[in-house]
């Protein structure tokens, strides 16, 4: 209108740096005063752009993704990516005491909160990636434990990949008389506390499990699925040009023995 004052030049990109915040969780808004961000976020001051964001934050399933130092970057970062991809709010915590972590291959991961400040949350899955020694710093997390472990008591998603499984899900016990799978050397750690299965994805009931950073693509879209539904999973792996379900590598082997006894000799009739 006439009369209005010039805009400054700052204002646009102020705008630009604010829609970051969409990629950002409510718990690492309350955690940016420990990371050192090229850009100072003012408090938003449009109640249209607020209220927005928080119709669309109630409507996405909540998800926790731990990692720790010794994760496994690959399938941290592919879990974390392919599930927002759906559309869920994936949350980043870290369990050390700082919000980066030294991954595994030299690569630094920053977290979008600690573990201990997610406590509180009711997440509609949490799943692990593995590494070591990520997984046993999961392990010795007892924050991490009791977020799990309440997960699984109340019947929602719980999930772990490569060494996950066995290190952290299997010892506390969270993988009783269920089907699992894990990295390939530590299958015989699964088999004390799990029915262990050679599958590269296996559900069973509430808990997916993984073997490796070659099949965390597969196990990201299986997530999807088990959130949003087949339909939103195949809109999520469409792009991403994934290899169809075929051929022998799919077949599924149980490691654990049964042991058959026959107290009668086997009659057969003719």
């Amino acid at each position: 209108s006439q009369g209005a004052e010039p805009v400054p030049l700052e204002k646009p990109l102020k705008v630009v740096a604010l829609l970051h915040l969409r990629h950002l969780t409510h718990h690492s808004l309350l955690s940016t005063s420990k990371l050192h961000h090229p850009f100072r976020f003012s408090p938003l001051k449009s109640p249209r752009f607020s209220c927005s964001a928080s119709a669309s934050t109630t409507m996405a399933k909540q998800v926790l993704v731990p990692i720790a130092n010794g994760t496994e970057p690959m399938e941290a970062v592919i879990t974390i990516d392919v599930i927002r991809r759906s559309g869920a709010d994936v949350t980043v915590a870290s369990v050390e005491k700082e919000l980066r972590v030294d991954a595994c291959h030299g690569v630094k991961i920053v977290a979008d909160a600690l573990v201990a400040d997610c406590k509180n949350t009711v997440f509609d899955l949490i799943a692990l990636p593995g590494g070591m020694p990520g997984a046993s710093n999961f392990k010795d997390c007892g924050a991490l434990e009791s977020l799990v472990k309440k997960q699984a008591a109340d019947g929602r998603l719980y999930a772990a990949v490569c060494a996950s499984p066995a290190v952290a899900l299997g010892s506390w016990g969270l993988l009783k008389g269920l089907k699992a799978t894990c990295y390939p050397s530590f299958m015989e750690q699964l088999q004390s506390c799990a029915t262990a299965v050679e599958s590269r994805v296996q559900q069973d009931g509430k808990v997916v499990t993984s073997r490796g950073p070659g099949t965390t693509m597969e196990f990201a879209v299986t997530l999807v699925e088990q959130l949003y539904g087949k339909e939103k999973a195949d809109e999520v792996s469409g792009p991403l040009v994934m290899r169809p379900n075929h051929g022998d590598e799919y077949t599924i082997t149980e490691l654990n023995p049964l042991e058959w006894k026959c107290n009668n000799v086997p009659q057969v009739r003719f």
